[in-house]
């Protein structure tokens, strides 16, 4: 009795063989078909969820079960067109290999892109709810996760291929000197990343800044090499890792206040009024709802200046947002003017001013007491 493929083959004048191959090619391209329906099908279903987990499954799974259905149909089609091929001739060892490398690689994709989708959920997740999240860490995490499951590929394609991982390893050790020294550059950003990521002294979207360089912005991005920095004039600047673990950096975006340090000067001839002017800043502060008092707060007098009798305001407000700050100082420092005003005193003027405006009134004082000769001289030239 004569197989179907053997009647195809007697049909359409071909050899059996290439028929079997024709029909392998044929079925998993039915099967990449059949499997592009069901996943977009899926794809739709999980979009209209409210879990965003699903989402990541069917994105994960889209390319490497597509690459999966293609290797292994390839490498059956292999097996029936090898022996009768003076060309392409394939061991079955090599195909069997080849077989399986194909499954881990497409594992390894799988797990790798599912590792994003998770990481994408989780942040959308909790930004849907409102609540903090910190990226920095999650990022970290899905990187460790990523690069364990591709070591863990990387091992197994190993294994598959009887490479002796044992003497890889001790390779590498007599080559990991040369190529740390080459590399040492690389290798210190890359620990300087891992620095960042573990002690987590700022995070996206954190404003940082250093005292002794001249870095200061907004934080884009962190990479095991570099991180981005946004500056205020919206210029990126690419900080190397490494510099952190060396450089000064302050995170003002961590502050739990904001200060307000100002001195107002005072007239010197406003000196009998000075201690109720004081009094009533002190008590206008201090009630202030914007101020918090558990913080250092002082208003006092402090001392004598040049033409001015000196007013330290020191004081930290509540919030840490600096449009809100800048209204705050400047309601309180206008309403410190008041008070000086309500008490019949002014704000004095810098010494340099007075003594300019000094000098224009001496300068008229002057002109006035001397006597005007050209008057004198025209009088007695009528009298003569």
């Amino acid at each position: 009795m004569e197989q179907p493929f053997e009647k195809l083959g007697n049909l359409a004048g071909l050899p059996v063989w290439l028929v079997e191959v024709f029909a392998i090619i044929l079925a998993a391209l039915l099967l990449e078909l059949v499997f592009r329906f069901l996943i977009n099908h899926l794809d739709r279903a999980a979009r209209k969820s409210e879990h965003l987990w699903d989402d990541a499954f069917v994105h994960a799974g889209k390319r490497p079960f597509s690459l999966l259905i293609w290797w292994q149909g390839t490498v059956m089609a292999a097996r029936v067109f090898s022996p009768r091929s003076d060309v392409f001739v394939f061991d079955t060892g090599f195909l069997n290999i080849a077989q399986q490398l194909g499954l881990v690689v497409a594992a390894t994709w799988f797990f790798f892109r599912l590792t994003n989708g998770f990481e994408r959920a989780f942040v959308d997740s909790r930004r849907r709810k409102n609540e903090h999240v910190d990226v920095t860490t999650v990022t970290a995490l899905a990187r460790i996760v990523r690069i364990a499951f591709i070591i863990t590929g990387t091992l197994t394609a190993l294994s598959v291929l009887d490479i002796p991982i044992s003497g890889l390893l001790a390779a590498g050790g007599v080559g990991g000197i040369a190529v740390g020294m080459a590399a040492r550059d690389l290798l210190a950003n890359f620990f300087g990343g891992f620095t960042v990521f573990m002690d987590r002294p700022f995070s996206v979207g954190d404003w940082v800044r250093s005292p002794d360089r001249e870095i200061e912005g907004i934080v884009e991005k962190i990479d095991w090499r570099i991180t981005t920095i946004r500056k205020f004039d919206k210029r990126p600047m690419y900080v190397p890792n490494a510099m952190f673990t060396t450089m000064t950096l302050e995170n003002p975006s961590r502050m739990s206040h904001r200060q307000i340090s100002a001195t107002i000067g005072v007239r010197l001839d406003d000196f009998d009024v000075i201690e109720r002017i004081v009094a009533d800043i002190r008590e206008y502060i201090t009630g202030h709802e914007a101020i918090d008092t558990t913080q250092a707060t002082l208003i006092n007098f402090d001392g004598y200046g040049e033409s001015a009798l000196n007013i330290m305001i020191y004081c930290f407000t509540k919030t840490t947002v600096w449009a809100t700050w800048l209204q705050q100082r400047e309601e309180i420092l206008l309403e410190a003017g008041r008070i000086i005003r309500s008490h019949g005193a002014r704000i004095a003027r810098p010494a340099r001013s007075m003594t300019v405006d000094l000098a224009g009134e001496a300068a008229a004082e002057l002109r006035r007491s001397i006597p005007d000769d050209s008057a004198k001289t025209g009088g007695s030239d009528r009298a003569g």
